[in-house]
């Protein structure tokens, strides 16, 4: 019998791919995950896993070049932010059916903020999408979802690592993804060709976005990002979301915790998911080495 994991995957906007390396050697390596929870990022991959079409998601986010994330902002004036979020889940639709997670194969959990009840929401049932696009809207940012009266927001700001809501039977092995780790970035060799034609449609599309949003000249929308009310917002959202890991993490102490750093990329550098992947796979494969070391020497004293 396959020795059983329950697994946590946490927010961290693109980092967010590096769970796929992570599952993906998790499965190579022989065990089964039972169970999932997921908060932000950690709710899309999860979700997407217990319904069965993870390699579907891999294979659309792998080819994904600047231009295309663009594309799947639908930026608009509001005053509870400026992506309204809806074209990435029409998008996913094309070849990721709904679902209601109580029907999916794997115990999956999504974890949002509920502003108006000033706690955290637990998603177990209902539609899997609604569960995500709830769990996903950073606050000022992506527009919150309105659900029967209450408002939802990234689940991140409450519960950015949420192991206390993963359903673990005894015996099951608790793997930790945090991807808000205050450690150095290392990224692996990755080749990458997305030039030519693409990239000046992207600085065309750029040059539209900068002056519609009235972002400084001279940088790309992905470095903007990191000046003035966003970067402000943002900073102090991952300030809170790097404490409230830590204590956490030392708290309920995974079994196997794999670490990607904060500093990996930016929230929306999903065009970097290929090189995001190999980060989750080889910080994986490190941390399975020093957890089967552990189970070795452990075996030898009992």
């Amino acid at each position: 019998m396959k020795p059983k994991v329950a697994l946590v995957l946490s927010c961290g906007g693109a980092r967010g791919m590096a769970q796929i390396g992570v599952i993906e050697e998790l499965e190579k390596a022989g065990f089964e995950i039972s169970s999932v929870a997921g908060s932000s990022i950690g709710s899309v991959v999860g979700g997407i896993y217990a319904a069965g079409k993870l390699e579907e998601f891999t294979h659309w986010v792998k080819n994904l070049d600047k231009l295309d994330v663009y594309k799947l902002m639908d930026f608009g004036v509001s005053k509870s932010g400026f992506i309204k979020g809806d074209k990435v889940f029409k998008e996913l639709h094309k070849f990721i059916p709904d679902s209601n997670i109580e029907d999916l194969p794997i115990p999956v959990v999504a974890v949002a903020a509920d502003l108006v009840k000033r706690k955290e929401e637990v998603i177990a049932s209902g539609s899997l999408y609604q569960a995500i696009r709830s769990s996903i809207a950073i606050p000022g940012v992506i527009v919150p979802n309105k659900v029967n009266g209450t408002s939802l927001v990234d689940g991140g700001v409450i519960e950015p690592v949420p192991i206390d809501f993963v359903h673990r039977n005894e015996g099951d092995i608790l793997v930790v993804v945090n991807l808000n780790a205050k450690i150095s970035y290392k990224p692996p060799k990755i080749s990458n060709s997305n030039i030519g034609k693409k990239q000046l449609q992207y600085d065309k599309l750029v040059k539209k976005i900068r002056k519609k949003l009235g972002f400084p000249k001279n940088h790309d929308f992905m470095d903007t990002m990191k000046f003035g009310y966003f970067d402000i917002l943002y900073s102090s959202i991952t300030l809170m979301q790097e404490r409230l890991s830590q204590r956490t993490i030392a708290m309920h102490k995974p079994d196997i915790l794999v670490q990607i750093p904060r500093s990996a990329c930016s929230v929306f550098e999903f065009h970097r998911a290929n090189e995001l992947i190999e980060a989750g796979r080889a910080e994986f494969k490190k941390e399975f080495k020093n957890w089967m070391e552990e189970q070795k020497a452990i075996s030898k004293t009992t």
